[in-house]
């Protein structure tokens, strides 16, 4: 019975300290906080179920964060009390991830793991430029990062590497590195913002959507989420051999990779995707090219992706005004579709409920008009017929 009771307390104690770790923030919060704190914080709210499974996680966070003496705090925030607050970092769905550094705020959607969230966690909160004074640092830090940009000073101990000239900008990615000309490659701002993806890599909603950002078009090899076929595993090695051979030649123009599931891509095309399938897309206009015909071997890929370069394969899709209207639809219908199979007498009622309020509404706004035509009919003929005494007099004054 006292082991029973000791565990207990043990357990208490324990879920306490961990507790201690993560503040509860409430509308004060921008007015105490200091002004060189940094915080990760949560905003949740209680029916939330999805919030309910994050919050062991976010526990676990807090605690490796204090443990390992990092700056930034974790805080959580019930945005359904805390409204201004929430209002203030304009939360629209939860459970909300974000980070405030020197009244910088940094949202987080990438997945919502552990592991995500901590690597999320100390590259916003760490300082922009690391210095890397030793080769065991620098190897260190290559241990922790798929991509990693380096400045190599002319006194700098990183000789493991063959450099034409010093100082240099290189990145290290895909077991090589690539270093920064400036006539080459435009400024350097752009080169970085083209260069922090992996030349191949698998690509998730979230991925391909800050992809997006650099400009580039991206060859997706689309595969089953599960039990690859073996036509999936020749595209994905098809994909991977032409980026790592044809780097100089296409990496300017596109990234390359590969997506399990269609659901993303279902909708920018507007309807289902066969698996597996190659497609190039081009998110900054929501367009798409697809093979002309079967990509059977590398020179097929070849092909295709300089048809789409040369404008010689037709881009399909688009945000013109037609497009939209159609992907709105389409949304609606994919929305609707699930509900009515799997309750119809719901999905009717969710459907045609507006529809009667609307219809009601136009009846009042009718019925309200025509009272007024009437009322408008009713004074003019009160001001074009005279009343009976009027009349009378009228008829004595031609008498006199």
């Amino acid at each position: 019975m006292s082991l029973r009771r000791n565990s207990l307390s043990g357990l208490l104690l324990l879920l306490v300290c961990v507790s201690a770790f993560v503040e509860e923030l409430d509308d004060s919060f921008l007015e105490t906080r200091g002004a060189d704190d940094i915080w990760l914080i949560k905003f949740y709210a209680p029916w939330c179920s999805f919030c309910k499974q994050l919050d062991p996680v976010w526990h676990q966070i807090g605690s490796e964060l204090r443990s390992v003496g990092s700056p930034v705090n974790v805080g959580k925030s019930d945005a359904t009390v805390s409204i201004g607050l929430a209002k203030e970092f304009q939360v629209r769905g939860y459970p909300a991830i974000l980070m405030l550094k020197k009244d910088v705020k940094y949202n987080y959607s990438g997945p919502r793991t552990r592991e995500g969230i901590l690597d999320f966690a100390n590259r916003v909160g760490g300082p922009l430029v690391r210095s890397l004074s030793s080769l065991q640092l620098f190897q260190h830090a290559m241990d922790r990062h798929d991509v990693m940009f380096v400045y190599v000073g002319a006194t700098s101990p990183l000789k493991m590497v063959s450099l034409p000239s010093l100082p240099a900008v290189v990145v290290f990615k895909d077991g090589s590195y690539f270093t920064f000309n400036e006539e080459r490659d435009g400024d350097l701002k752009s080169w970085i913002n083209r260069e922090r993806f992996l030349n191949y890599m698998k690509i998730d909603s979230y991925t391909l959507y800050a992809m997006g950002e650099t400009g580039k078009l991206v060859l997706l090899a689309l595969v089953e989420a599960n039990s690859l076929c073996k036509e999936s595993l020749r595209y994905k090695s098809i994909v991977e051999k032409v980026s790592a051979e044809n780097r100089e030649t296409y990496s300017r123009h596109f990234h390359f990779g590969y997506m399990e599931g269609g659901d993303y891509i279902n909708g920018l095309v507007m309807g289902e995707v066969t698996l597996p399938s190659l497609i190039v897309v081009n998110l900054s206009n929501d367009g798409y090219f697809l093979p002309p015909g079967a990509v059977e071997t590398e020179r097929h890929l070849l092909d295709f992706l300089d048809g789409v370069l040369e404008s010689s394969i037709e881009c399909q899709g688009g945000n013109s005004i037609h497009q939209r209207i159609r992907r709105v639809i389409y949304d609606i219908k994919v929305t609707l579709t699930p509900l009515f199979s799997q309750a119809p007498l719901f999905g009717c009622f969710l459907v045609g409920f507006p529809f009667a309020i609307a219809i009601f509404f136009c009846y009042l706004c009718c019925k309200a008009r025509s009272n007024v035509s009437e009322d408008d009919d009713g004074e003019g003929d009160t001001l074009s017929a005279p009343s009976p005494q009027r009349r009378k007099k009228l008829s004595d004054k031609k008498t006199d």
